[in-house]
């Protein structure tokens, strides 16, 4: 439902290429990208292409999504965690203050919306719906091996054309479950996905 007060709106341009994107229609007129390559006229050369502002906004705004999400259930975090560096200098978006199950605090990695039609994933995203995400989300879990023994990782992973990865589902309906024990609002599990794609959109 379009709830502008829960983030749930979206202005008619958002509209006319999200509906465009899912029905393949033709969104702009073919151009050449400043990055040099070509747009059809399809316009998905936007979620690949290294100098388009949204490459980075989403997985961004996704991520403060989900810390915003885990304060309203309560849940203590802090952005970032200097302490949790890999040898390359990079850290995990967040991580919560207290034990989230097994004794162990939660901590989650660099939110990611890829692209289903994008030429790495396109073959299989064809095959099997959520593909890439799963792909996605493999690789994630593969960087913070390290913190598995002391810490749970949960990669944050969504598609451009809505599907949300197994595991960050599960996550989110648990989050959804928080914040309604504690709202009294059952809708909040189905509030939080719908966030996500409008977010996505």
């Amino acid at each position: 439902m379009p709830i502008t007060s829960c983030g749930l709106r979206l202005d008619d341009e958002a509209v006319r290429v999200g509906v465009g994107l899912q029905l393949g229609l033709s969104l702009c007129v073919p151009h050449q990208c400043q990055c040099g390559s070509l747009v059809s006229s399809t316009g998905v050369h936007s979620f690949v292409c290294k100098k388009a502002p949204g490459r980075t906004a989403r997985p961004h705004a996704l991520h403060d999504l989900i810390a915003r999400t885990l304060v309203s259930a309560g849940i203590p975090i802090t952005k970032e965690p200097n302490c949790m560096s890999r040898s390359d200098g990079k850290r995990p978006d967040g991580l919560n203050l207290v034990p989230w199950k097994e004794g162990k605090p939660l901590t989650w990695g660099h939110s990611t919306v890829v692209c289903t039609v994008a030429d790495s994933y396109v073959s299989g995203s064809a095959r099997e719906a959520g593909t890439a995400a799963k792909t996605a989300a493999q690789r994630k879990e593969a960087k913070y091996t390290t913190l598995h023994g002391t810490h749970l990782f949960q990669p944050v992973v969504v598609e451009s054309l809505g599907t949300v990865e197994e595991a960050t589902s599960s996550f989110l309906a648990e989050l959804g479950h928080k914040i309604s024990a504690l709202s009294g609002d059952s809708r909040e599990i189905s509030f939080l996905f719908q966030r996500v794609s409008v977010l996505v959109q």
